[in-house]
Order: C-alpha cells, then structure tokens, then sequence
C-alpha cells in the first residue's frame, strides 16, 4: 500500500520535524499550507476551545476535509490519521472523532489505525482494502502501546509525544487572545507572539522586547515600514518593536521599558534610538524599575 504523508503548515505549527522525521523512515511527506482558512477556523471555532486557543474539535475536521479534498488529485482512496480513542479527554472522545469525521465531508473513509477495533468499520475495512484484524485497539491516555510499537516497526528515533501546538500553550494563548482583540490577527503579528516579552501598553499599541541575542535579532527581522524599532545606544540592551498605532505617550512608554530591560543602572543615562516611519532620533527617557511595568506584560 502506497502511503503519502500531509503535514498541514500555519503559523502554529512548523513542518521541518515532521519532514525530518518522514524522511528517516522514508515516507514521501507533503507540506500544504492552510494558514489562511486555519486562522478562520481559529478565530471562530464552532465547537469551542480547549484549555487555551486550541479548537481541536475544528481543527481536525478542517485538517481531514483538506485531505479529503486531495484524494482524487492524488489517486487516493482513503485519509489516514494517528488518532487514539480517550488519548484527548475533549478533542479525541468517541464523540468528538465522530463530529470530526462527520464534518470533514468524508465519512467512512477515515481510517483510524490504532484504535480501528474499538470503533465501527470504516469503508477500507469493510472493502477489504485493509486487514482489520491486522489493525490496533489502543485507547486511553498513556502513549506506552505506541511507543511499543514504534519498537516493534524499528522505528526509534521520533519527537517526543507531548506539545507541537502552540495553541496548546498558556502564554501564547494569552498572547494571541490579545491580538484577537485588538483586532490585528495578522500573519507579522502572530510570529512575532513566538519572540521576547510582550507588553500592552495601550489599546492600539504594544511593545515587545527581546530576552537575548536571538530575540533582538527575530524583533528586527520582523519590523515593518510603519513600525517602530527601539534599541539602546551607550549601554548594552534589547532590541524593542512597537506596532500597532502608538501615540507619543506609547513610543515613551516603549523606550522607558526598553531602558528598564537594558544594562542601565540607577542613575545612569540609557539612550534610545527610536526608528519609524517619521525617520530616527534619540531620547533619553526616564529609567524605571522593570516591576513598573510587570501590570503591562502580557
């Protein structure tokens, strides 16, 4: 049987593990991206989210459907998934894997390998395209069956089980759920949620401000023509990027945290340079304890 591997790419989850790991046990792997139809689904899930922004429910529906809908150009028969039954106590239940394949538009002709025997026949199994007997009944939360079975295939180099979401995490969660209300869910927007510390420091304007090296150098990759890059000059510090639509209050506010995280100390002048779209000057604001802000951060 030839088996031909979807990796659905957004800003939430990156393919290069996935197309690393495919290719050591060489299986073909595709990239498709969905960002844009996911980002719909994101912002307005009909089945709810789970602990954080994660619409699991809808989220897998959406990712089926695209499968579906690549079946014929591929000359494929049937969607394949590594779902196990109770292994997500909301998103992976008996009923939600039947919502799930219900809204994909293909029903019957999603294949649950390792929990086949605890659910109804699917249409390979029924046809005779796949052995049924030959398939697994693993259910329940522990990845211990999977991990013995990797084993057994000689599969032993993969990922860990757990994350791969980040929608799944609490503090981008937070982070994206800011956005959404400030109405800015934009691409640029949401990969810079993935760097530095973030600050809301009006309704229209945040700052984010780089922890390291790394950070400093994401922030500034990631400024736009209508941003505003802040970074110190005769001291050592981060790099800071004020998007949105900041006033003169904000892009002071910007520079006394960008002074507060530099190498500054009490009583020391920390100069910023702050660079947007009406050109570059320096100011020198007031320097602040980084607890001045902590009601800020997001």
């Amino acid at each position: 049987m030839e088996v031909l591997a979807l990796f659905f790419q957004t800003p939430f989850f990156d393919s290069r593990k996935a197309v690393l790991y495919a290719s050591r046990i060489k299986l073909p792997v595709r990239v498709v991206d969905i960002t844009a139809s996911h980002l719909e689904v994101v912002k307005n899930p009909r089945h709810g989210y789970g602990e954080n922004m994660n619409p699991c429910i809808d989220c897998h529906a959406h990712m089926i459907r695209t499968a579906g809908n690549l079946l014929d150009r591929e000359g494929a028969a049937f969607v394949v998934t590594g779902e196990v039954l109770g292994q997500r106590p909301m998103s992976q239940n008996r009923r939600a894997l039947e919502i799930v394949e219900k809204e994909s538009g293909y029903p019957g002709l999603v294949l649950r390998p390792l929990s086949a025997k605890r659910l109804p026949p699917t249409v390979p199994e029924t046809k005779g395209w796949v052995d049924r007997e030959a398939l697994k009944g693993f259910s329940g939360r522990s990845r211990k069956p999977q991990m013995a079975l990797a084993r057994e295939l000689g599969i032993v180099d993969y990922p860990s089980p757990a994350g791969g979401c980040l929608l799944t995490e609490k503090v981008f969660s937070t982070r994206l759920r800011d956005l959404m209300e400030a109405g800015d869910l934009s691409i640029h927007q949401i990969e810079s949620l993935k760097v530095g510390r973030h600050f809301r420091i009006s309704p229209t304007a945040k700052v984010v401000i780089g922890r390291h090296k790394k950070d400093n150098q994401a922030i500034e990759s990631l400024a736009r023509d209508k941003d505003i890059l802040l970074t110190t000059v005769n001291v050592p510090g981060p790099s800071a990027l004020l998007s949105g639509e900041p006033g003169p209050d904000d892009v002071e506010t910007a520079a006394q945290i960008t002074a507060a995280y530099s190498d500054a100390r009490s009583g020391k002048r920390a100069e910023v340079r702050v660079k947007g779209p009406e050109g570059e000057k320096v100011i020198v604001p007031d320097l602040r304890d980084k607890s001045d802000f902590r009601h800020l951060m997001i």
